[in-house]
């Protein structure tokens, strides 16, 4: 299981536990090694010049500045390039903020990287700390997927959060062994925001991926590379009090025989997090076939305090043994897990979809009779 490490300065880092499962879903987490690693960083990344200066331009830095790189660099480049380059045009500048607008140019290419693990460590060893200067605020809400492939391998990928104090990205992590990490921005107008979400699989031949772009509704995308995100379109707004002021995701979706089951969070009233459920059509995402009029987990009078009080929050589920096993933050101090049958949500999310529908139906007709 991943972990958001909050340190000093409320500054999140990546931490991984292992847990066990037994046949009844008694959760036992084992204890932590003692020591921590800090990974090797390689920075052997070619950029396409097109999408690298595309994510340059809506960090703000000077348009200027970007041009004239944009100018020098080939199509595809590597980052000793972009370094030579960068350090002969600071050496021409007498101005130190313009000088800053080109280092913010390197802090952008050092957010593609490689990190490598030891071999001798325990997964619990293993801590990804901010690395890039996007990262330098924290790295949270990692949302881990196991990724099925058209030909049936597997690889693991997990989309984060990075904060300088500013700014916000949405980057890719992918990984085949947990020892081994590919890290890079992600790109276009749906990667904008927080809570991306990739499914575990394509869907009519693309990668899908939710997100919450305008930081108050749920929107899909579908993509033929994973590091792109062009034309989302709205898939759920607010509907009940509870998730009034906005309502996301919490981690991919889950595919049963009856469609995606999404795990949502939403945001109401007093600024209290609370977890919802969805389902989604199977081969067609964008239809959602019912939603949960009442939470399915809300902060009880233990969870209310901490750091961030009144919120808890879950980036991923898994199934076991027929119940959907949801772990959750409580007020940003500790995890704690929920249980829910599967059979059950699934069939309490069909039954509500129906009942929707056919208040729905009613609504309008009541409309067109006063219209008369």
């Amino acid at each position: 299981m991943s972990f958001r490490a909050v340190g000093e300065g409320h500054i999140s880092s990546i931490t991984f536990r292992r847990a066990l499962f037994d046949k009844y879903n008694n959760i036992t987490v084992m204890p932590a090694g003692n020591y921590i690693d800090e990974a090797e960083i390689v920075r052997n990344a070619v950029y396409n010049k097109k999408l690298f200066f595309d994510k340059a331009a809506i960090t703000q830095i000077n348009i200027d500045v970007l041009n004239e790189l944009e100018s020098k660099l080939d199509h595809h480049f590597e980052y000793s390039n972009l370094r030579r380059i960068i350090i002969d045009s600071q050496k021409l500048q007498e101005s130190d903020m313009k000088k800053l607008e080109y280092d913010k140019v390197l802090w952008l290419a050092d957010s593609y990287y490689e990190i490598v693990f030891s071999l001798d460590t325990d997964i619990s060893d293993r801590v990804i700390f901010p690395i890039s200067e996007y990262e330098r605020k924290g790295i949270e809400d990692a949302r881990f997927v196991e990724f099925k492939s058209e030909d049936g391998s597997k690889i693991y990928y997990a989309t984060y959060t990075a904060y300088d104090g500013a700014l916000i990205m949405p980057k890719l992590l992918q990984t085949n062994d947990f020892y081994n990490f590919k890290i890079m921005p992600l790109y276009g107008a749906g990667a904008q925001n927080k809570n991306l979400a990739l499914f575990p699989r394509k869907v009519n031949g693309k990668y899908v991926m939710i997100s919450r772009i305008d930081g108050c509704n749920n929107y899909i995308m579908y993509s033929d590379k994973i590091n792109i995100w062009e034309k989302p379109i709205l898939l759920q707004k607010p509907k009940f009090t509870w998730e009034f002021i906005q309502i996301g995701n919490c981690g991919s979706p889950i595919e049963t025989e009856h469609g995606w089951v999404v795990i949502t969070h939403g945001v109401g009233p007093m600024r209290r997090y609370v977890l919802g459920a969805s389902l989604l059509k199977l081969d067609d995402p964008e239809v959602e076939i019912g939603r949960l009029s009442e939470p399915l987990l809300i902060p009880n009078s233990d969870e209310r305090e901490g750091y961030v009080p009144n919120v808890i929050y879950s980036c991923g589920s898994i199934v076991n043994n027929g119940k959907l096993i949801i772990p959750y933050g409580l007020s940003d101090y500790s995890t704690s897990f929920a249980e829910i049958d599967m059979n059950d949500l699934v069939n309490k999310l069909i039954e509500e979809g129906k009942a929707q529908k056919k208040e729905k139906k009613k609504e309008k007709t009541v409309l067109a009779e006063t219209t008369k």
